[in-house]
């Protein structure tokens, strides 16, 4: 908070409170989520430069990978053929 207060020159309890009031309304499981990305954000925000680029390439990857699979997906419902190599196929 307080790397946000130098940023957008916002006092960091006010950012602070903010947080607070925008957490009153989620529920449990949701509150439990938003502190554990709190934390992990603050554990990357520490890290060596090196090991922050690997995980961006990794973010990179995975999204990659993502875009692939729905790529996959609309290929096979548009053309109506399997795509995928299904497990235990016959050679």
């Amino acid at each position: 908070m307080r790397e946000l207060e130098q940023e957008y020159g916002i006092n960091f309890r006010t950012i602070h409170r903010w947080i607070k009031e925008a957490e009153r309304d989620l529920s449990p499981i949701e509150k439990e989520k938003a502190k554990e990305r709190r934390s992990v954000a603050i554990k990357v925000r520490e890290l060596p430069a090196d090991v922050k680029q690997l995980r961006k390439e990794l973010e990179e990857a995975q999204l990659k990978n993502e875009l692939l699979n729905a790529m996959i997906d609309i290929a096979e419902g548009q053309f109506g053929i399997d795509i995928r190599k299904k497990r235990g196929a016959k050679q």
